[in-house]
């Protein structure tokens, strides 16, 4: 059960060569995440080589798990897009275009294109669409590059909606992010600790609350953002408050919540490993991202469920909590499945 909570990163363009290979056959890792860039090397080649190789190397993953493996990436379009045409996949287009032009057929045609690639070469899960609002445009990680929609909430919940919509038509999921609000950071959470207390709105939640409502939220992705009018102790991936109780009980949503990476700065800079997974866990975060790219831990698969395992064994993390996650995960899973079929 612990196993299937987690989506990690690795190294390797074939099954063979994927260091979570054991841990996928032996343990029943839930998922992985892949990337076209290895950061720490600078090496411009990790899991992503072409589209034929794309399709070996998860046809070999799914075939090493007894249960469905998720397959996820980052494939927001424009600069952010791990399968790129310098890898020999159709161009993107970014969000900041498509709100631009705010034409829901044109959106639905660019990202139903984004999707039939990702399907064709076995990736399930999207880590996009982003749902941050333009709050500030000169933000170093969502709105200077392109990120985020718009700066009005009804665009950006319309051109989610249908990004959304377009991915299902194809069989893939989606996860919004990033909750509860990345776009009025003036600083980037890859890169260490951010603060949005003065500069969030409640309006940054119209995205959630809308998309939650008309049932076209598969995942929510949480943010390493601290914003102490929700919590004045923890930042939102840790926060308690403000997973279970902003987005679980007040916004209604069941589905599987994400992390962001647990290994970006705003989380690795003030916090222990062992203290982050405990807090983020009880905080009601059903799956932990771990991308094993701004550092890489070729043993960070097995280290964490032993961590887990060790938490729920000395009551810091109740049994009850992973069942609860395990349970989502599952119903995410039979999700894909039918998707797919």
């Amino acid at each position: 059960m612990i196993a299937q909570l987690l989506v990690v990163g690795f190294r390797g363009l074939t099954a063979a060569e994927a260091d979570v290979a054991a841990v996928i056959r032996e343990e029943g890792l839930g998922g992985v995440v892949l990337f076209d860039f290895d950061v720490p090397t600078r090496s411009p080649l990790r899991n992503v080589q072409s589209p034929q190789q794309v399709r070996e190397l998860t046809r070999g993953l799914q075939a090493l798990s007894s249960a469905p493996l998720i397959i996820c990436v980052d494939q927001e379009g424009g600069r952010v897009a791990r399968l790129n045409e310098g890898h020999g996949f159709p161009p993107t287009v970014s969000h900041e275009e498509l709100g631009r032009r705010n034409d829901v057929a044109y959106t639905r045609q660019q990202a139903g294109q984004m999707a039939a690639t990702l399907a064709s070469v076995g990736i399930n899960l999207n880590l996009a669409p982003v749902v941050d609002i333009n709050v500030n445009p000169d933000n170093p990680v969502i709105g200077r590059l392109g990120r985020s929609f718009s700066a009005d909430p009804r665009i950006v919940t319309t051109q989610a909606r249908e990004f959304v919509r377009a991915h299902r038509e194809h069989g893939v999921l989606c996860t919004l992010k990033h909750f509860p609000g990345h776009g009025s950071s003036s600083q980037d959470s890859h890169l260490g600790f951010v603060d949005v207390t003065q500069s969030w709105s409640p309006e940054e939640l119209l995205p959630y609350r809308e998309l939650i409502a008309s049932g076209d939220a598969d995942v929510v992705m949480t943010a390493h953002v601290f914003n102490a009018r929700l919590d004045p102790q923890h930042p939102a991936t840790l926060s308690r408050r403000t997973i279970t109780g902003l987005l679980r009980e007040e916004l209604g949503f069941d589905g599987v919540v994400i992390s962001d990476d647990m290994q970006m700065g705003a989380i690795r800079d003030h916090y222990s490993y062992e203290g982050a997974v405990e807090l983020a866990l009880n905080a009601g975060v059903d799956v932990l991202a771990i991308a094993n790219n701004s550092v890489y831990e070729p043993d960070i698969a097995r280290r964490t469920i032993d961590l887990i395992e060790r938490l729920v064994r000395e009551g810091r993390v109740p049994e009850g909590r992973i069942r609860e996650s395990y349970a989502r995960v599952q119903r995410l899973k039979s999700r894909l499945l039918r998707a797919a079929g």
